[in-house]
């Protein structure tokens, strides 16, 4: 066996102990072949290449090397869309803020339809849904769009509305809505799967060579944080409406410009076939179908996550949130998936649809046993839990999906929406933990930005990343150790990738995928972790970004 490379640190995290240590790590072909000392691995190197030419040594000094970092939830052709000149994202300040943001950036781009993403009104002064007169009023002819932060909510203008073939007479598909105003007329907001169902229309009006532009670009953005894996997640649960573009992926692979593994889930319905196809034709290292993806229910900020106890400031009585699939139709989907052996990715934040999912995988399990080859089903965001369901979730072995970040993006927004009671069941990362449960970070971008210090600051010290409050953490018993939260980033993304076995320690027989950062974030200060920079990011042992 010929050795490709060598990388030397102080500080290796190896992701099998808590802490780093001094050490090694020698690369053969993609695959990482001895871990150790210094020099336990130059002993190593010189008796397999023995009599040719030693490899090259990358000194890293006293950087901290980890395994790489993996995005177990995220949306990959909108992440690109709007991380290039293509679309814009911001929050704004209120609705005229984001006129006028509009307004700027549609300075370059003269033509076609403008897109953004990023509002969200709770967070504006005042705190208000926005409506279609004021874009009319910046842009009487052209189409706007402006996707909510969240991805769940549209606010179009009145040109946007006829682009789309939208009046007062259109009726919004099952789990959408349209909303309307004391006469009728629409106002120009789209919720849920009516406002998914409007997305392709308006992503069309972008060519081949700008979205496979745009792909790149979003591919060097996870390089440079650090990203070595992604799961490209379903946007939608429409057919034909998921958005994972394996045709743009599969080309930039032929081209040797894939620069992170990418895990495609599609959305899960009766017909199985795309998947099938994609699952029999991305086998490789690089590019793999290894399961789907489904949706339970919408999100608390908008009251569309299903909740066994109505809100808190329930807008009606009785007001639980609904499921996006007939609990029995989901049932279905996921008995069918298990057996072939499939697994499966529910989006689930409520506890309703937290408890039914566990139910559905619960009865899968015991008709047709665990999944084969290490597979392993997930649910997606758990914001809040019954009680005894982290402990489900842990014993069924499902993975527990969560961003870090989402837990600060609604200040007040949980004791708003759902009462002081439930809040200590949300975002129970330390409690999940303890349960024996496995977590997969990742971001839900473009929801929340790939930076990685912001995953790995926010799942730490649960604080916002941008503003730091509040001050000693949201719900501060549920923080988790910096050593925990680099696993949860590897490990347990490689579980929700089914790659475990592969991915997500640095350990012979495992993929060479390594991240090297700039300062030791297991012992350094907390205020300090979001100063931390990537040095290289390597993939299968190639570097793909270098500070």
């Amino acid at each position: 066996m010929r050795i490709d490379l060598v990388i030397e640190s102080e500080n290796v995290f190896t992701g099998t102990s808590d802490a780093a240590k001094p050490g090694a790590i020698a690369i053969a072909q993609d695959r990482i072949v001895a871990v150790g000392s210094h020099d336990e691995v130059r002993a190593f190197v010189r008796k397999e290449n023995e009599g040719g030419e030693l490899p090259p040594v990358r000194a890293m000094g006293d950087a901290l090397i980890v395994p790489g970092f993996h995005d177990s939830h995220l949306h990959f052709f909108h992440s690109a869309i709007y991380a290039s000149p293509l679309a814009t994202t911001f929050l704004g300040k209120n609705e005229a803020d984001c006129v006028q943001r509009m307004v700027e950036f549609s300075k370059s781009r003269p033509k076609g339809w403008l897109l953004a993403q990023g509002w969200r009104e709770y967070r504006w002064d005042p705190p208000v849904l926005p409506s279609k007169a004021s874009l009319d009023e910046a842009f009487p002819s052209r189409p706007v769009a402006l996707y909510s932060g969240d991805a769940h909510t549209l606010w179009l203008n009145s040109a946007a509305l006829a682009e789309l073939g939208l009046d007062r007479t259109s009726v919004p598909p099952a789990g959408g809505s349209y909303d309307r105003d004391d006469e009728g007329e629409l106002t120009g907001i789209v919720r849920e799967a009516a406002a998914m169902e409007l997305m392709p229309k308006i992503m069309g009006s972008f060519t081949d060579k700008e979205v496979a532009d745009a792909y790149r670009g979003f591919f060097a953005r996870l390089a440079e944080n650090g990203v070595t894996s992604v799961c490209d997640m379903s946007l939608m649960a429409s057919p034909g409406l998921d958005f994972i573009r394996d045709d743009v992926h599969a080309s930039l692979l032929e081209r040797g410009e894939l620069t992170a593994r990418v895990h495609l889930f599609p959305t899960l319905l009766e017909d199985m076939s795309r998947f099938e196809t994609m699952r029999a034709t991305y086998t490789g290292p690089m590019l793999q179908a290894p399961g789907f993806k489904q949706f339970f229910d919408g999100v608390s900020s908008q009251h569309t996550a299903w909740v066994t106890e109505p809100y808190t400031n329930a807008q009606f009585e009785g007001d639980c949130g609904r499921p996006t699939v007939e609990p029995d139709l989901m049932r279905s989907y996921i008995m069918a998936a298990a057996s072939k052996g499939y697994p499966v990715r529910i989006h689930a934040i409520g506890d309703a649809a937290i408890h039914a999912a566990l139910d559905f995988f619960e009865e899968a399990r015991a008709t047709y046993g665990p999944l084969p080859d290490g597979r392993r089903n997930c649910l997606e965001h758990l914001e809040n839990f019954l009680p005894g369901d982290i402990e489900r979730l842990a014993d069924l072995q499902v993975v527990g999906a969560v961003q870090p970040p989402h837990i600060t993006l609604d200040p007040g927004g949980p004791e708003r929406d759902l009462g002081q009671e439930r809040v200590p069941l949300m975002w129970p990362f330390r409690t999940m933990l303890d349960e024996g449960a496995t977590l997969a970070f990742g971001t839900d971008s473009p929801v929340v930005d790939v930076n990685s210090m912001n995953v790995l600051y926010t799942a730490v010290t649960r604080q916002d990343p941008e503003t730091h409050a509040p001050c000693g953490g949201w719900l501060p018993a549920e923080r988790i150790s910096m050593a925990e939260a680099l696993r949860a980033y590897a490990q347990g993304s490689a579980a929700a990738a089914g790659r475990e076995r592969e991915l997500g320690t640095i350990e012979p027989g495992m993929l060479a995928d390594v991240t090297v950062l700039d300062r030791n974030v297991l012992t350094c200060e907390e205020d300090d972790i979001q100063k931390t920079r990537v040095l290289a990011t390597f993939v299968g042992g190639r570097c793909v970004y270098e500070r």
